[in-house]
């Protein structure tokens, strides 16, 4: 047996080796990392990153609309983020008079910073750990009577946290419901945008270079956040004024060097470090090829379109960005689990905990048989995800007619209530003025295409049939569903909603696109949906179980909490990577990288001709590093979605950069971080600040930001 013991240590011990710089930690337990951060290089204490009764850095940290992050550089509230997180934003501003998103755009004084209904930036208060207090009472009831009574403890604390304030709060499970945190968070509801660079930057190399490296992409826009009386959140008012912040962040000018320690601060969105060897074999083999091969057909279609036509290509900018970005991930993370051999692993490390187990009788009934039921459970109700992933790629990101059939959808099976409220007629003009948005950036002929690519792989994927769509005649009911639906064409669709009555609800029925609709949604919503959650929920329990095998068998083992969306931290160094046999990557990219692309002819690395004139010209300014203009740089940083727009910062606290990716050998880093391999990817503020003085003159926003060299 003690044998059996040293060797698990031994294969704990190199596991902890190789994951020498994994983790997203909590910023209220982060004292419990200070010396090991110290040690790398980090020159500031734990009160420096988070505090709750002094200003600190995580009041200069921003939720950016719910799914980036964004961080505030000036006591004028100057926000910055990524490119591709404002996006949406930019081509809603933009048209073929104003084509913001080729040229950029750039506001000379704060009435020229323009709105944007519905963005939001999130500044959090407080994190706290209320486990005790969101489980009080709950040890002896099971089922729906102990989630009723999480519920009633959860909203309790909100309340507490919440009354007498303007700040919002939420409760969120970590460790699958081990832990509890409560988020209180203040909400800021009017975000202008300020500037942005033109594609030919902020997106420069397009799909080619997405989540590969070297890196040459100005990923960055730039927000302001306004506030009302008392410096508080206000809805949008134009007599708002700039947001005075408790903290901003100052902007490290000094020159970098391979070794240099990095921090990342932001919101990750989601990783999965526990999931069994079942489970990532099942995402590597079906679920996530399945996944790309729908968005491959749409984007074959909208890619081709856009190069075709201004009018669609600003159209369909953002779309065509959101559906790639997802689409060459899930190819970089199947090639790097497959690479790393992460089933073989993940095989390893339930042995190893398995052994463990069998070392203690308590620890065997309690854990000895929890990798086998993960697995078996997995391969039993994997069904399930699949069809669920397939109904998400089908319903939600495929064909836009599917968005306006759950408008029509919620009228349909609301039309009673909302009589009887008296609110069907403003329901109504609710969808009809959001037609004029939906139609703004739709082109039928593009999403009759992806209709009839994606419905044909949505049959063969899902192994079923329509029975409104005979055998091979699906191209004979497309044309039927684009020349005759009412979710197909502007003035049919508000025709349709502005003589919506009792009779409308039987003539939807005979709607193509809406017939379609109903049969797909009925089955994903009253089938696969219950299901799926019925197997996710048992997933979670088995998981909790698991997790807390992995603290009480291994405390030693460096643990951290899988990300949800919640503020972290991360640290590692400015390092480059080899991440195959033959490959080494170094640590920087410069200026004369973007021009060396450029000169390939390949479309992604188009240049507007004043990159040329200053690259030409040398005239780099005072962003310079030596006789370099450093573009991009990469850390060993432990990111996902969710941390695009994070501060990268150094060793005082200072933006070095911002985060805006990962390589592509490193999208595994959600199931399993290799810090040989895993590197983020991050665009240098030096280069930010030259774009935005020297390229596009607009140095009196530079001259907001307090600058340390």
């Amino acid at each position: 047996m003690k044998k059996n013991i040293l060797s698990v240590v031994f294969v704990l011990a190199g596991l902890t080796r190789i994951w020498a710089e994994e983790g997203m930690l909590i910023p209220s337990v982060i004292a419990a990392f200070e010396s090991d951060m110290k040690a790398k290089g980090m020159k500031l204490s734990a009160s420096d990153i988070y505090s709750v009764n002094n200003s600190s850095l995580k009041d200069a940290i921003m939720h950016f609309g719910g799914g980036c992050t964004a961080e505030l550089v000036s006591a004028k509230g100057l926000l910055l983020t990524n490119h591709h997180c404002g996006y949406s934003q930019i081509q809603s501003h933009s048209s073929l008079e104003n084509d913001y998103l080729k040229y950029g755009f750039w506001a000379k004084n704060l009435k020229e910073e323009l709105p944007n209904a519905g963005l939001t930036a999130t500044r959090i208060v407080r994190i706290d750990d209320v486990t005790q207090a969101a489980l009080f009472g709950l040890e002896k009831l099971t089922g729906e009577e102990r989630m009723k009574g999480l519920r009633a403890n959860v909203q309790k604390l909100i309340k507490d946290a919440t009354t007498g304030t303007h700040y919002e709060a939420e409760v969120k499970p970590f460790n699958y419901g081990n832990d509890y945190y409560i988020i209180v968070k203040e909400t800021f509801k009017d975000v202008r945008l300020v500037g942005t660079p033109p594609n030919a930057i902020g997106k420069f190399g397009g799909d080619t270079d997405n989540w590969v490296w070297p890196r040459h992409t100005g990923d960055f826009s730039v927000f302001r956040v306004y506030a009302g009386a008392g410096n508080k959140p206000a809805e949008y008012n134009t007599e708002n004024e700039p947001y005075e912040p408790i903290q901003f962040l100052k902007i490290s000018f000094k020159d970098r060097k391979q070794g240099d320690f990095t921090m990342v601060y932001g919101f990750p969105g989601t990783t999965e470090q526990h999931m069994s060897s079942a489970y990532v074999k099942f995402i590597i083999e079906k679920e996530r090829p399945a996944r790309i091969r729908m968005r491959e057909k749409s984007l074959s279609v909208i890619d081709a379109a856009m190069r075709s036509s201004d009018e669609v290509r600003i159209k369909y900018s953002a779309k065509q960005a959101s559906i790639a970005n997802a689409y060459k991930k899930w190819i970089g993370q199947i090639d790097g689990l497959k690479r790393l051999d992460a089933v073989r692993i993940k095989e390893e490390y339930e042995a190893s905990y398995n052994q463990m187990a069998s070392s203690k009788p308590e620890w065997n009934d309690k854990y000895g048989s929890l990798s086998k039921q993960l697995n078996e459970h997995v391969q039993k109700n994997a069904i399930w995800e699949f069809q669920y992933a397939m109904g998400i790629e089908y319903l939600y990101i495929g064909p836009e007619l599917f968005k306006l059939a759950r408008n029509i959808e919620d009228l349909v099976k609301n039309y009673a209530d909302y009589q009887e409220k008296g609110t069907l007629n403003s329901t109504i003009d609710k969808y009809i003025k959001g037609a004029e948005g939906f139609f703004k950036n739709y082109d039928a002929s593009v999403d009759q295409r992806i209709f009839e690519l994606l419905t044909e792989e949505y049959i063969k994927q899902m192994e079923m049939s329509f029975s409104m769509i005979g055998k091979g005649e699906l191209l004979t009911y497309s044309k039927l569903v684009y020349s005759k639906s009412v979710l197909t064409n502007k003035d049919r669709y508000i025709s349709f909603l502005k003589g919506f009555k009792k009779s409308s609800l039987k003539k939807i029925d005979k709607d193509p696109g809406y017939k379609l609709f109903d049969n797909v949604n009925n089955y994903f919503r009253q089938t696969v949906i219950p299901f799926y959650y019925g197997a996710s929920d048992l997933m979670t329990e088995l998981l909790k179980t698991y997790v807390a095998g992995k603290y009480e068998m291994f405390p030693d083992a460096k643990h951290w909490a899988d990300a949800n969306s919640t503020l972290r931290v991360t640290y590692g160094q400015l390092e480059g990577s080899k991440p195959a046999d033959g490959m080494l990557y170094t640590e920087h990219t410069t200026l004369d990288g973007i021009i060396a692309k450029y000169n390939t002819g390949n479309p992604d690395f188009e240049l507007l001709p004043r990159m040329l004139e200053l690259h030409k010209k040398k005239e780099y300014g005072q962003y310079a590093q030596g006789d370099e203009l450093w573009v991009c740089f990469t850390g060993s940083n432990h990111t996902t979605g969710g941390n695009s727009g994070s501060p990268v910062l150094d060793e005082n606290g200072n933006l070095m950069g911002l985060n805006f990716d990962r390589t592509w050998e490193s999208t595994m880093s959600d199931y399993m971080f290799d810090a040989s391999r895993c590197r983020n990817i991050v665009v240098d503020i030096r280069y930010v600040m030259w774009v935005m003085d020297v390229y596009a003159g607009a140095g009196h926003l530079v001259d907001e930001m307090v600058l340390v060299k």
